[in-house]
């Protein structure tokens, strides 16, 4: 079905109806039921704690495991966030703080892979472009430097990419 036979088939039903099948859907689905829970009450800063809880855990797990370093966990709630309409200053922050939580991490633990370097200059790439679309470069400028300056003082490999990037 298209957007548009969506369109004409919503027009034609009654309030109750459309409201029926708002409900079936809320109940049906979790995403539904995410986005209005977040609509109607957001507590942003709630769901900006515990996604900075679960990526620092990535790094500094609370158990004495070894630190798995996944770039994944973070990317999943990041595009979360973009989903539910969250803030765009909140997802930045998000962005700059998976890669400041890694460089915490490596200022203490030497990592060999060369992929993880690789995958941090992705992000930073990521976040710097996330933040010229949204017209944010003003509000997060310090953190941008303070990143490319870490990575060269840590001598994380490519981090000339960090540099670079951070001129732009």
């Amino acid at each position: 079905m298209s957007k548009r036979e969506l369109k004409y088939y919503l027009q034609d039903l009654d309030k109750k109806h459309l409201q029926e099948q708002i409900i079936d859907l809320y109940s049906r689905f979790k995403d539904v039921k995410e986005f209005y829970d977040f609509a109607f009450n957001p507590q942003e800063n709630k769901l900006l704690e515990d996604c900075k809880f679960k990526i620092s855990k990535e790094y500094f797990p609370l158990s004495s495991r070894k630190a798995k370093m996944r770039r994944s966990v973070a990317q999943k709630h990041i595009r979360h966030f973009k989903k539910l309409g969250v803030e765009p200053s909140i997802i930045a922050d998000i962005m700059l703080f998976h890669i400041e939580i890694a460089q915490t991490y490596t200022r203490n633990k030497f990592v060999k892979q060369e992929a993880f370097y690789k995958s941090m200059l992705k992000s930073y790439e990521e976040a710097i472009s996330y933040i010229h679309e949204n017209g944010m470069k003003a509000d997060f400028e310090i953190r941008l430097r303070q990143i490319a300056d870490e990575a060269s003082d840590q001598n994380w490999i490519g981090w000339r990419g960090f540099e670079r990037l951070q001129m732009l």
